[in-house]
């Protein structure tokens, strides 16, 4: 029998179906409406690797749920009878904030007291000191949650105040936590700790994926009175107690009605993972009312306006003296570049602080093929040098924050569920400074006159950066 292949004959089969499949891939990308270099180089991926590209698009590739769309609208809806009135109205609040309200639907409030956390060390101690003192409830949602040293402690501080009679609901990114076992989960389980998991793997989804678009958001919200949010997830990898090479991070500790909408943020995301609605009043306790304007920017793949992106441009815009950038991933879009060079060239002191060493070989190859343009501009570049960065804070002139899980690239503002806070404070500014300052004192600063890096470093670089609207 002749298992030969008549090549002759079978060519013009595959590029009739070639020129069939193209124009109907090329039209569906192009209706999406992305950036016209993400289109461009999708149909140019697909054109040229016709099935391999399809995959690769099928589960990495953009995507806006419109069943996710609903189903956090439904969450909204069914929260908000119990979510008590703004406190602060959109009239009182700086043009940053309005805009951040406008986006997110979110109102500007206060906040009593804020702790600005520097590493995991002194963050995991306050967090267990807040858990410790928890009465009615513990909502906790992460993106990595480890079995390790870091993470069993915190794991048996929730059983315990479980079965005290504390109701603990836990949220865990399906992908991120995947080491997580059922030995481990069990204590919790037999405990009553309600587990819940964002976008587990499932068959049903198999036809679109949902395994490019994660939980990063880290949340803790105890008896609806104090809350944690910042960039610190829950592993070794992060808590210098353990681990001499733990990332440097931030955190924060919060009081106030800002309390308020991280738990929304938290229900809205339990909500839409379990399909169930949380309506205890005990939820939402008579808040403390401050003076420190606060305001929760969620973001995620559900809506196109990138909060968080589109409110630090428009605060690197509203920047009069400086604008310090602190990111572990810098992969900047056109409308950040062209925000940073501008505050640059009117003269203002912005620097960009990134890792010098990076857990992600790819993003900093790119991150380093935008230096010429920022130097050019006057913008200053540092790379931190003892270990990897992993902060995530924009400091603006003396008295504007903005601290979270987002990085500063395309995944954070379009791909991730991310949550970040826009925090107006002179206070607050001046440790965030502070820790710049010790942060900045252990960069290297990139210079425009330092010798050139090889060819082959600069063409992979540049190469790094054509993958920028994916990364």
């Amino acid at each position: 029998m002749d298992l030969s292949f008549d090549w002759d004959t079978l060519k013009p089969w595959l590029i009739g179906l070639w020129v069939l499949y193209m124009p109907v891939m090329a039209a569906w990308i192009i209706m999406k409406k992305r950036e016209p270099i993400a289109t461009l180089s999708w149909v140019l991926s697909l054109a040229a690797l016709p099935w391999v590209g399809l995959l690769i698009y099928h589960f990495l590739g953009p995507q806006r749920i419109v069943r996710q769309q609903r189903r956090r609208s439904m969450s909204r809806r069914s929260l908000e009878p119990v979510l008590p009135g703004d406190l602060v109205t959109s009239d009182d609040c700086a043009t940053v904030s309005h805009l951040a309200q406008t986006i997110t639907h979110f109102a500007p409030s206060s906040a009593v007291d804020v702790k600005l956390l520097v590493g995991g060390e002194a963050t995991y101690a306050a967090l267990h000191e807040a858990i410790t003192g928890a009465k009615h409830h513990l909502h906790l949602e992460y993106y990595i949650f480890e079995p390790d040293q870091t993470g069993t402690p915190l794991r048996d501080a929730l059983v315990t105040k479980a079965r005290e009679g504390v109701r603990v609901r836990l949220l865990l990114d399906a992908v991120g936590s995947a080491k997580l076992s059922k030995s481990f989960l069990a204590p919790l389980v037999d405990a009553g700790v309600e587990v819940s998991w964002f976008h587990p793997v499932k068959l049903r989804w198999i036809w679109r994926p949902r395994i490019n678009l994660r939980n990063h958001r880290k949340i803790v919200v105890v008896d609806g009175c104090v809350a944690f949010t910042g960039g610190i997830n829950i592993t070794d990898e992060e808590n210098e107690a353990v681990n001499p090479k733990a990332f440097h991070d931030l955190h924060l500790r919060l009081e106030g009605s800002i309390v308020r909408w991280l738990q929304l943020a938290f229900l809205e995301d339990w909500h839409y993972a379990t399909g169930t609605a949380l309506r205890d009043e005990k939820l939402w306790p008579e808040p403390r009312e401050g003076t420190m304007l606060a305001h929760a920017l969620p973001s995620g793949p559900d809506s196109v306006w990138e909060s968080i992106h589109r409110v630090k441009v428009e605060a690197i815009h509203q920047a009069d003296k400086r604008v310090w950038l602190v990111t572990p991933y810098f992969v900047p879009g056109e409308a950040a570049r062209m925000a940073l060079t501008s505050a640059a060239m009117r003269g203002l002191d912005v620097r960009v602080v990134v890792p010098a060493r990076s857990d992600s070989i790819l993003v900093s190859a790119a991150a380093r093929s935008y230096y010429d343009e920022l130097l050019a501009s006057g913008v200053r570049v540092f790379e931190y040098q003892p270990r990897m960065l992993h902060s995530k804070a924009l400091l603006v002139d003396d008295d504007t924050c903005v601290v979270g899980s987002a990085n500063f690239d395309h995944r954070s503002f379009r791909l991730n569920f991310e949550l970040s806070l826009l925090l107006h404070d002179r206070d607050l500014a001046r440790d965030l400074e502070q820790e710049m300052l010790a942060t900045l004192a252990q960069c290297r600063e990139v210079k425009s006159d330092d010798p050139p890096p090889p060819f082959l470093r600069r063409l992979a670089d540049n190469a790094a950066r054509l993958l920028s609207p994916v990364l």
